[in-house]
């Protein structure tokens, strides 16, 4: 009797919830021109050991960037709190793209993409994210957007310094 009210009555529920966690996704996407050459840009971002130096998010990476190769990003909140993400490096194309992911799949990974694109006067560089998972539902992400222009910014501030 109990098994039956299980199988007939939680066991599609969970079903139906698992399912809708695997495709409940948020992305995000910022860009900006800067007035480097994507060598420059691409020099900043792989130098992960000079993070916490200029980057106001992403505040330290413990690893280099290596295809299919781990590093541990550490990321400031809103809040001021550090979490410490693990993430695998899914593409590592020299002065064009720098893509890592994570997390724990159903509950909430994350796809994060740093593009870039020579164009008259600079780079343009593009920053964007692609988040999945249940937990979706329960957390605001309302500040990544607005992280990540910042971060943005001060790539900028890095890039005109190393000239």
């Amino acid at each position: 009797m109990i098994w039956t009210v299980l199988k007939w009555g939680v066991l599609p529920l969970l079903l139906i919830v698992a399912a809708a966690a695997l495709f409940t996704k948020k992305s995000f996407h910022v860009e900006t021109i800067i007035a480097a050459p994507p060598e420059a840009i691409w020099a900043i971002l792989v130098d992960t050991e000079s993070y916490s130096e200029w980057n106001p998010v992403f505040v330290g990476i413990d690893g280099k960037y290596r295809e299919n190769e781990a590093v541990k990003n550490s990321v400031r909140f809103p809040d001021g709190s550090i979490v410490e993400m693990q993430a695998t490096v899914q593409t590592l194309t020299e002065n064009r793209e720098l893509r890592q992911s994570g997390g724990m799949p159903g509950l909430l990974t994350f796809d994060h993409q740093w593009l870039l694109e020579p164009v008259e006067g600079g780079t343009r560089v593009v920053q964007q994210e692609t988040d999945r998972g249940l937990w979706l539902w329960f957390w605001n992400s309302d500040w990544i957007e607005p992280a990540y222009q910042s971060v943005l910014a001060a790539l900028d501030q890095r890039a005109k310094q190393n000239n």
